[in-house]
């Protein structure tokens, strides 16, 4: 399985994780909340800072018949039409540039969901290095063939996707021209509980399909996140907001500045433990192998003394024979004299 470079940042399981910040409709309405919200994902190491691209008339009808209006009960946004929703959530197309342009000064890797065809027209203009598909447009198949035909990377989450749903789109986005492809195991549910996460789905997805897969996380915390990357995620995607406290559609779910910083941080350790199979003391153990158990001489023997329970024993450091040597010396004599503290070898045997 292939790196996938952008913007000279390479993602793979050879790389650390990619850790995406995903803004979603926390600025509130104010490009300059907007812009704070892309500094502080900076500070707290992001790699990536994602933004998505609609308006209320390119995702639904301005309609309050029941289609269109938000019942569930669990729901965050129960009791909202969707076409109010996504007019609170949307980002201003015209934000777009400087919140871009502030993200590359950062040293972040900006880009987008879109919604629509008129979106990807949009952002092409923008140049964005690469782009995401949404889980409740993971079976917009027309969608996924305008993305796949500007040959960037694409990334797209499987939340509620069937198999064959999978296999449709992978097939789908191949064939129009995607050669680099990501998928993230997700749960479409907001927020997210972790027994509804079901990550080990992420390491028979990528053998499944033969790409790379990560993680889009709705879950509150960390763990969730850091468990995908022990199973194999390269990506990572979470909500971030200044401050849950705020408010705002996505806030409840979505992390925090230090939250944040401590993904970055526990993400990268989680990858650099998965290491490869090894035994035996790696480079760095080896200098605590004299800290083991060995046979050494705990009171003064005479030449001719027999080993007994009483004049040697099993303690550390380890400069003597191995432990597993005991049984056999005891009731064996001595060859010299051997003072309190001796470590045993086979010299001092007859």
């Amino acid at each position: 399985m292939n790196d996938i470079i952008i913007d000279n940042i390479k993602i793979g399981p050879s790389h650390r994780p990619f850790i995406i910040a995903e803004m979603s409709g926390n600025h509130n309405q104010s490009l300059e909340r907007a812009l704070e919200i892309v500094e502080a994902a900076a500070k707290s190491g992001a790699h990536a800072l994602k933004i998505q691209t609609y308006t209320a008339d390119t995702m639904t009808l301005n309609m309050e018949k029941p289609d269109f209006v938000i019942t569930d009960e669990e729901s965050l946004w129960k009791g909202n039409s969707l076409y109010k929703l996504y007019q609170q959530a949307y980002t201003p197309w015209e934000w777009h540039k400087p919140i871009f342009d502030r993200a590359r000064e950062l040293e972040m890797i900006p880009f987008s969901t879109p919604f629509d065809e008129t979106a990807v027209d949009f952002l092409e203009k923008l140049d964005v290095p690469l782009y995401k598909i949404a889980s409740f447009e993971n079976t917009d198949i027309p969608l996924i063939k305008k993305v796949a035909s500007t040959g960037k990377p694409m990334i797209i989450s499987t939340g509620m996707a069937t198999v064959a749903e999978l296999d449709e789109l992978v097939q789908t986005a191949r064939e129009a021209g995607c050669e680099n492809l990501i998928l993230l195991k997700c749960t479409s549910t907001y927020p997210t509980t972790p027994e509804n996460t079901n990550i080990s789905t992420i390491p028979h997805m990528r053998e499944l399909f033969d790409v790379q897969v990560g993680l889009s996380d709705h879950t509150m915390g960390i763990g969730v996140a850091i468990a995908s990357v022990a199973l194999g995620a390269t990506v990572i995607e979470k909500h971030f907001t200044l401050s849950r406290a705020d408010g705002g559609v996505d806030s409840a779910f979505s992390m925090e500045p230090d939250e944040m910083k401590a993904l970055v941080l526990e993400a990268e350790r989680a990858w650099q433990a998965i290491g490869k199979v090894t035994y035996g003391p790696t480079e760095n153990e080896k200098a605590s192998l004299k800290f083991r158990r060995s046979i050494y001489v705990a009171k003064d023997i005479k030449v001719g003394d027999r080993f007994t329970r009483d004049n040697i024993k099993i303690i550390r450091p380890g400069y003597g024979l191995e432990p597993k040597y005991y049984e056999r010396i005891l009731n064996t004599t001595a060859n010299k004299d051997l003072i309190t503290g001796t470590p045993l070898t086979f010299e001092e045997l007859f």
